[in-house]
């Protein structure tokens, strides 16, 4: 070891070492549920999968906690859900199930009274349910049509009580299997954006032809790539509120390249009398990294991120631009940061 990294451990404090003690403990409890997966996972994303009702997550104290978050996730990509407290369920509100549900237990001991409570009614009646809980063995195990095992799991509480571990181990089996139900579903980016049209997640998954301010034919001009950039600054200058980038095209109108406001100002000073019959072919960024017309939010902003991009062509099936997305636009609409 080091001298630096000496120097770490004995600058530790106390927090910060329990702190890593508890990380570990939660992210082994979730590396355990790896070792757990099998059949019964593709029997319970068949039987969600299959679901024709809403599926019904329910859990007692943490485990309600966590069934209420998985609850969400399963309805916000694809599969109608909600929570149901185990205790109100026995006090008239099983009545709001039906045949067609499925149930998703979440007890890690498998002894919960209202939980097991519950799913032997549910059994009684038809209604198809899958637990989650420490083993298969458990009484819950053998209430459910399908269960599935966390395995034994060391809480990172420093008293192994409080429900630490086992909740993040969970919640981890719950997102797996709503995104595998997902999947199953063939759930689709756009039916995800009609679920969350609100927010920054709603404003990625728009199309970019919604958010275009630069648009051919309207306000973006398109010019040959056989000018200089005298004929350029002519043609772009008919356009009194123009975009910071010219796009250049060939003769049968594809996109061939971008020349930016910066581009030019770059050839002003190396050239000192501005270079102006310097063809326009010979300076501009050619076969510029482009979106097409079907593209989101999402994708603009991940060029911006990966490539620095102040400008983004967009254009159609035959690479002919239709508009521009100018990087002011993005942030204007809140998806990125100045």
């Amino acid at each position: 070891m080091s001298g630096t990294e000496i120097s770490r451990v004995e600058n530790v404090s106390e927090s910060q070492a329990l702190a890593g003690r508890v990380l570990r403990a939660e992210a082994d409890a979730v590396l355990n549920v790896l070792k757990q997966l099998d059949g019964r996972f593709d029997l319970a994303v068949e039987l969600i999968g299959a679901c024709s009702g809403t599926v019904i997550v329910c859990g007692m104290g943490k485990s309600g906690v966590i069934a209420q978050k998985i609850s969400a996730t399963l309805a916000s990509t694809g599969t109608p859900s909600h929570y149901l407290h185990p205790t109100e369920a026995m006090h008239g509100d099983l009545g709001r199930i039906r045949g067609g549900d499925v149930l998703v237990f979440l007890s890690y001991s498998g002894t919960t009274e209202d939980v097991l409570a519950m799913a032997a009614l549910v059994r009684q009646d038809g209604v198809k349910s899958i637990g989650v809980t420490s083993v298969a063995e458990s009484h819950l195990g053998r209430l459910v049509d399908v269960c599935l095992p966390i395995g034994d799991v060391e809480e990172a509480c420093p008293h192994n009580l409080a429900p630490t571990a086992s909740t993040t181990a969970m919640l981890a089996l719950g997102d797996a299997l709503a995104l595998c139900v997902s999947q199953h579903r063939e759930f689709s980016a756009e039916d995800f954006h009609r679920r969350h049209p609100g927010g920054t997640l709603g404003r990625k998954m728009l199309p970019v032809m919604d958010i275009l301010r630069f648009r051919v034919g309207e306000n973006l001009p398109l010019i040959r790539d056989t000018v200089n950039v005298r004929q350029m600054l002519e043609e772009a200058a008919e356009y009194p509120r123009r975009a910071g980038a010219v796009l250049l095209v060939d003769e049968s109108g594809r996109l061939t390249g971008i020349f930016t406001d910066a581009d030019l100002r770059r050839h002003v000073v190396a050239t000192g009398d501005g270079g102006l019959e310097t063809l326009v072919a010979d300076l501009m960024t050619k076969s510029p990294k482009a979106l097409d017309d079907e593209a989101l939010v999402r994708d603009a902003v991940q060029l911006v991120r990966e490539m620095r991009l102040d400008e983004i062509p967009v254009v159609d099936g035959a690479g002919k631009p239709v508009g521009l997305i100018d990087v002011q636009d993005l942030i204007s609409l809140k998806v990125i940061h100045e």
